[in-house]
């Protein structure tokens, strides 16, 4: 996967930064010049995908510069060839040596982008503050995820995992129902909606800005699949016509209608379910996205994303996306992780075992070990 990633990007390494031989489109395409479909519109086809590797939020110290400067770029690819956090390795025979086998050599490095944030407005890069309506529900899920972990030894050594929680006896609260519905792992291992959605082979949201997307154009509705990786993946489908179902009407990915302004698609998505948040949005999220050519081999994307109960203010990415080998990626065309996904039932034997190994006297109570963090503290 590394290599046609680095073949699809015509990238050539040297031993202290990543060079780049192709320069950011600047401005679309005269309309004359942009190749269409029977049906007279841009052909979108293909698969894209985000090249570059840009933080989503600007630091603050960089204020409201949008662009950063190639030594800064230099400086990026090098501390991510280095990736010290990803290499530390615990003890021999620890949980944290285990956990730290995983390391940065199984994961996949872009170059870094010419852009100091995907967030481009606000102007400052970052977006915009919860409402307190919002703080509060993120500070409920949190104190009970932190309710899970508290007699663990991640809590005791305040480890990062323990979000700040406080170190004491198992809650009596451990086998109640969550009070939200869950999408992350969480300290409990008692059926599905206690693991994360990627656990559960549903994996990925909307919008997407990591995944590649591969669009296959219609006359009167676009459907773009896109891949998050490890086989998960969705289809998201864009009618060009009629209007969003009733609001009662809720799905997953939203219903998305898209148009026509010139030589730009227009997608508006609505109808979010309240299962399955967005960075704490959910039901009342709106997000308006705008495809627009810029030349054969590179699309330019704008999306921004409000909902009033959740942030003060709407906020945009804009990224550019390249044009990427269907040769290359012929063969994977639809998710794959449910076939064969033994890690999740895995996980509930293990527990059961913990268990019944408890309950026998043989082994500490499963609330008191960290099963969730993976290292974040001793387990």
């Amino acid at each position: 996967m590394k290599r046609q990633l680095l073949d699809s990007l015509r990238v050539a390494t040297a031993p202290a930064a990543v060079v780049v031989v192709f320069q950011l489109a600047a401005a679309p395409v005269a309309a004359q010049d942009i190749a269409r479909t029977e049906w007279g519109h841009p052909d979108l086809g293909g698969i894209w995908l985000d090249v570059w590797d840009t933080p989503f939020e600007r630091t603050p110290e960089l204020g409201d510069r949008e662009f950063a400067t190639d030594e800064e770029r230099a400086a990026r690819d090098l501390s991510r060839q280095v990736d010290p956090g990803r290499n530390v390795r615990g003890p021999r025979g620890s949980a944290q040596d285990v956990s730290g086998a995983y390391n940065a050599v199984f994961s996949s490095a872009k170059p870094a982008g010419p852009r100091t944030s995907l967030v481009v407005d606000p102007p400052n890069g970052r977006i915009p503050a919860l409402t307190p309506e919002a703080q509060r529900r993120e500070d409920i899920k949190r104190d009970w995820r932190t309710m899970l972990m508290r007699n663990t030894p991640t809590c005791e050594q305040q480890a990062p995992g323990c979000e700040g929680g406080e170190y004491g006896p198992v809650s009596p609260r451990r086998f109640d129902i969550p009070p939200f519905y869950n999408t992350l792992r969480m300290n409990r291992h008692d059926g599905p909606e206690d693991q994360s959605l990627g656990d559960r082979c549903m994996l990925g949201a909307t919008p997407d800005f990591n995944g590649h997307r591969r669009i296959t154009q219609g006359e009167d509705a676009i459907a773009i699949a896109i891949d998050v990786g490890q086989g998960q993946g969705f289809q998201r489908v864009v009618n060009l016509s009629g209007t969003h179902p009733p609001s009662h009407v809720r799905l997953r990915h939203g219903d998305s209608r898209g148009r026509w302004e010139g030589d730009t698609l227009v997608i508006e998505t609505t109808n979010f379910s309240p299962k399955f948040p967005y960075r704490a949005s959910a039901e009342n999220r709106r997000l308006v996205e705008r495809y627009t050519v810029v030349d054969a081999d590179t699309l330019a994307y704008e999306a921004t994303i409000s909902d009033p109960t959740t942030w003060t203010a709407p906020w945009t990415v804009r990224q550019e996306l390249r044009r990427q080998s269907d040769v290359q990626n012929r063969i994977y065309y639809e998710p794959r992780c449910h076939e064969g996904n033994y890690g999740l039932p895995a996980m509930f034997i293990g527990h059961r075992m913990l268990e019944q190994e408890f309950a026998e006297g043989r082994a500490p109570d499963p609330f008191s070990l960290d099963t969730t963090t993976g290292g974040g503290g001793a387990r």
